[in-house]
This record gives structure tokens, sequence and C-alpha cells, in this order.
């Protein structure tokens, strides 16, 4: 579906003076002028290849952390709850944080806080490539996680705000591609780096990797990225929300530290007060932003976005087709290093159909006819049922892939393709200009926060199943493929809500 803005008449001042001029009203109208001058070779293309190679570097790392697993553990001696956090600490901190990222960007300019992220990244990776031990490598890892938060939602809103009709669609679709191109970069990359064993360093180099790129972003983005334009005369200035911050990285902390660590401690009962406690903090989050909107201040999400058609459903339709992805990567690195034996290389190579199918679906769906848009992510959701189960079919006698799981990870890579690239434009379609940060924040941080769920939850299920020999791991792969089908039909329904909501 293509996303399309309906004019709306302007909102009246909360205190019930006369509006102040809307500073986003002039970038709206500059972007559609600049989509009318521009052909397909302006400027904006350029803008938007070396942002994506900011989101390339990020997915990158974190593809490679995966494939990088099985030898961080021999070199550091980290245990599975220190593996999961070597992943999922990145993840925490890119989830808590992103939308208050995307507020950032709002406040200070987008292209500012996209270096900043950028700065704050590389230097992050490379303390990771120096660690001494798994927890110093964890510790880096949050920070990692901190300036990806940083830099990634200014990609999503610098879209959403200078791209309009196709061209926005054509956005999206190379921000797909760049999702499965990272996944194949990250994987081959970090099993080629790590089975090279450069300079005996083992696993390091796969995070150092990420200095000379970000270094050369550092030096390109002041010269491709145009800066922010300056804010209107009268217009309101922005703030931060503190308390709606801290109540959402409590809520987060709260409801994700337990499932990592607590099938490594037993599940003590302080783990199911903190779960518990983490839905009351996300409750209080939204009782907090609902009264400093009504008050005319600037909550962190403004809860005005979460109106606009699709957006909400949006988001947890995300959330719930992400899951099984974030679990199925890393269940399958572990099991394809650590249970069958196979070196780094030969463990990259196998997502590789996966991550191919992914890409080409995710940039061709356009192609389909236009009254078919709608349906797609349902589709999508709905056709990974199957592959899921075969995939799980394929590896339960623990002999490795055969044509069964081939077959079945191709599919699912292109059942993805179907979901992720027209569900953010459904979501994004009726978004207005004023709410690109909120709603890019909420976007992303759905996605993060799918995959983090998915990886904790399936992962300690694998963990807990996963015994000596390769027959009893297969049958904890398969126990793992068949909860990660279930959570794909959550995903189908959300899908078809999405699809009700922006009808």
């Amino acid at each position: 579906m293509t996303a399309t803005h309906s004019a709306r008449p302007a909102a009246p001042s909360p205190r019930g003076t006369v509006p102040s001029p809307d500073p986003t009203a002039a970038t709206n109208a500059a972007a559609e002028a600049a989509e009318a001058a521009e052909g397909p070779g302006g400027r904006r293309w350029g803008m938007l290849a070396v942002l994506l190679v900011g989101q390339f570097m990020t997915l990158l790392d974190v593809y490679i952390a995966n494939i990088a697993l099985p030898s961080i553990s021999t070199d550091l001696h980290a245990t599975g709850s220190e593996l999961q956090l070597v992943v999922g600490g990145f993840v925490v901190a890119y989830a808590m944080l992103l939308i208050t990222g995307a507020r950032l960007g709002a406040l200070y300019g987008r292209r500012r806080m996209y270096l900043a992220g950028i700065a704050g990244f590389t230097l992050a990776s490379l303390g990771c490539g120096l660690a001494p031990t798994a927890a110093a490598l964890i510790a880096f890892r949050v920070v990692q996680g901190a300036g990806a938060a940083v830099l990634v939602p200014q990609i999503m809103s610098v879209i959403q705000v200078n791209f309009r009709g196709r061209a926005r669609a054509t956005a999206l679709g190379l921000y797909t591609v760049v999702l499965s191109a990272g996944a194949v970069a990250g994987l081959v990359i970090g099993g080629a780096v790590v089975g090279a064993d450069l300079f005996g360093a083992h696993w390091r180099p796969a995070f150092l990797v990420n200095v000379p790129i970000g270094a050369v972003l550092l030096a390109l983005v002041p010269r491709l990225v145009p800066a922010d334009p300056r804010r209107a005369p009268g217009a309101p200035a922005r703030r931060l929300d503190p308390l709606g911050l801290v109540l959402a990285v409590s809520a987060v902390v709260a409801l994700v530290l337990p499932l990592v660590l607590g099938r490594q401690l037993g599940w003590p009962a302080w783990t199911f007060a903190a779960m518990a406690g983490g839905v009351l903090l996300g409750a209080a989050f939204w009782a907090a932003e609902k009264r400093i909107a009504a008050r005319g201040g600037d909550p962190l999400l403004d809860p005005a976005s979460l109106r606009t058609p699709g957006l909400g459903v949006g988001a947890i339709a995300i959330v719930c087709c992400a899951a099984p992805y974030g679990a199925l990567l890393f269940v399958l690195a572990l099991h394809l290093q650590a249970d069958l034996g196979y070196g780094p290389m030969r463990a990259g190579l196998t997502f590789l159909p996966f991550a191919a199918a992914f890409g080409l679906v995710g940039l061709g769906w356009r192609r389909l006819p236009a009254r078919v848009h709608g349906l797609l992510p349902a589709a999508g959701a709905l056709l990974s049922v199957p592959a899921l189960l075969g995939i799980a079919a394929g590896l339960r006698d623990g002999t490795g892939p055969g044509p069964l799981a081939w077959t079945a990870f191709t599919l699912f890579g292109a059942a993805l393709g179907l979901i992720v690239s027209p569900a953010l434009n459904q979501s994004l379609a009726k978004v207005e200009p004023r709410h690109a940060a909120d709603a890019s924040g909420l976007l992303t941080t759905a996605m993060q926060v799918g995959q983090l769920a998915g990886m904790t939850g399936v992962g300690a299920l694998y963990l807990g199943l996963a015994g000596p020999g390769a027959r009893t791991a297969g049958h904890a792969v398969a126990a793992s493929g068949v909860l990660e089908a279930g959570l794909m039909l959550l995903g189908v329904l959300t899908a078809l809500a999405l699809r009700r909501a922006t009808r």
C-alpha cells in the first residue's frame, strides 16, 4: 500500500491561545517541492544511501555477534546467560532508548544526532573488540545499543519527512533490502572473520570491523546530509520527558532481564515479581504520558500519534512477527556451531538463502497488484507458519539442514519480505509529519522488542532442552521451531487487524 497523507486542520493550542506556526508544515512543503524538482537521481537518494549505511553497520554488528557467540564462549568462558546478554544487552539498550533517540533528533537536529550515534557506536565497537572479560563485553554492547538507538530513528524520520507516495514506498523497500543485506553480510563476514582467526584475535575483529565503517560515515555525513531547517519563529520548542524516560527504561529492564537470567538462576521468585512490576511500570508510563499530553507538555510518546489509524496495531503486528525471527537467528547460530560442529563461515552461509529471499521479496512486493498490498503482511505471517514447522522438522534428527530445511528456510525469508516493508508502509501511511519522530521510534522499538522477546523466551527453551549429542539438540531446535510457529500465528491475527485499521 502506497503511503499517503490526508490534509487535516491544525490542532488548537492546548491552552486556548492562537496556534503557533507548525515547523513541520514548511518541512513538508519543502520535501514535496524537492520531490517534484528532483528526479530519482536527486540529492535525496544520496542522502538516503549514506543514512542506510549506518543502518547496515548496526545490523552487521547484530548478526556478526550471533555468529561469534561460540568463539566468545570459548575465549571468555561465558555462560549461556552471558551469551544471551552479549546479544540481549545490545538489544535492551537499543529498545529502551529508541523513542528517546527519535525525540533527540526532533529537538537537536536529525543530522547532528545521527553523527553523535555513529560516534558512540564506533567507540563502543572498539571497546567490544578489546574487551578482556565477558562482563566488559556486555557493558560495551550496552553502550553500542545506546549509540544505535540514537542514530537509527533518524533514518525513518528522514524517510517519513522527505519522501512521498511512490518515492516513500521505494525508500522503505530499500530499507528492507538493507535489513536483509545486513543479515547476509553480518553472517557471511562474521563467519569469514571469526573463521580466519585474524592475528590470533579469534572473535575480536568481528566487532573491530565497525571502526573503519564508522570513521568513513563520520567524514561523509556532513557532506551528503543537509542540516535540519531552523525552527520557525514563534514555533514552540519541544522538551525531553525525563519521567517518561525513567518509566520506560525501568519497564523494559524489569521485563527483559528476568527472561535472560531466569533459566540460569533456576527462576527464583524475584524474576516473576520483576516481570509483574514491568507490566505495572508500563501502565504507569502510559498514564504519565497521557497526563503530560493533557497538560500541553511534550510526552516521550505522544498519545495523539497512536490515534493515527494503523500505527498502534502495526507496532503490535511487528512485535508478533519479529519475535520468531529473533528466536530463529539465536537458536540456529548456536545449534549449527555448538551442536553440529559447523565452522563460522559454513554457519553464516547457511543463512544465505533466507536472507536473499528476504531482500528480493522485500524490494519486489510493490510489483504485485495494488489491491493485494494490504493483505501482504497477513499472507507473509501465514506462510511463515509452515516454513517454521518445516525448519523444525528438517533439523529434528540432528543431522543438519537437508532439502526440507533449505526449502523451508528460503520460504521463511520470502514470507518475512512480505511482512516487514508492507507492514511499515501501512503503519506509516497516515502519520502526519509532526508525529514522524514518535512513529519512527515506536515502530523501530517494536521491531527490536519483538526480536529480543523471541530470543530470550525461545532461547531459554532451547538452552534448557539442548543436551549432549546432536540428536538431543535437534529435538530442542524442533521444539523451538514449534513455539516460533505458534508465535507467528499471533502475527497473522495482528496483521489482519492492521489491514482492517488502515483499509
